[in-house]
């Protein structure tokens, strides 16, 4: 196989992913507000919460406008959560917001993050090798300082969010764009990434060459 021109990876997941857990997060937060939830049971309610939403796209939307919808999208996902694992009775409204306000600035930053051990190793390689990286994801802006916070900004010349292009993988656009940022071709193209759906079969199905990267395996 030739060498691609320009590698994309998807983001969470794939180059790094939460500590712990996310249900350990919101659980560890939710306690600076007097909220005693299960850690297990608030993470099996975000992930189905996280399912049920919409795609985090905002195509008609003004570019200004973008930052308070990905906010919202968020803290919908955040009350649908508790509401599931059945502890969001336990704050009040005011509560509520200012607890997410906390939430989201937490997730903004590296605290919740780390870095899987073979990236550092796997981003060397290419760019030793003169290959153009790329990170197309379904992540919202906070991705910006997430990965400057991480050290891993200068690997990319290009980052490609679904909430700045109005499409969200596995939407073809998406791919497209960040083709079209790269100048470079599908056949030029690999794809790297944790979801089937999502990485897999929408990076096929827009022409790049798809890897699966499994994790969970």
């Amino acid at each position: 196989m030739a060498l691609p021109q320009v590698i994309f990876f998807d983001a969470v997941g794939t180059l790094f992913g939460v500590k712990a857990s996310v249900g350990l997060a919101y659980r560890q937060l939710a306690l600076e507000f007097g909220v005693d939830a299960n850690a297990r049971r608030l993470n099996d309610a975000f992930y189905a919460a996280f399912q049920e939403a919409p795609p985090l796209a905002f195509p008609e939307a003004p570019p200004e406008q973008v930052p308070a919808l990905e906010y919202q999208w968020w803290q919908a996902i955040a009350r649908r959560t508790f509401e599931r694992s059945g502890d969001l009775v336990q704050f009040c409204d005011q509560s509520f917001a200012d607890f997410f306000d906390n939430l989201y600035r937490h997730f903004q930053g590296p605290e919740p993050w780390f870095v899987y051990d073979d990236v550092w190793p796997l981003l060397d390689y290419w760019r030793d090798r003169g290959v153009a990286l790329g990170i197309i994801s379904n992540f919202d802006s906070r991705i910006y300082p997430v990965l400057d916070s991480l050290g891993l900004t200068n690997y990319f010349s290009s980052i490609t969010i679904s909430p700045e292009v109005g499409a969200a993988k596995p939407d073809r656009l998406i791919f497209a764009m960040a083709l079209a940022q790269q100048q470079c071709q599908p056949h030029e193209a690999w794809h790297i990434g944790d979801s089937f759906r999502e990485d897999v079969r929408g990076s096929q199905a827009a022409g790049l060459q798809p890897i699966w990267l499994k994790r969970e395996a």
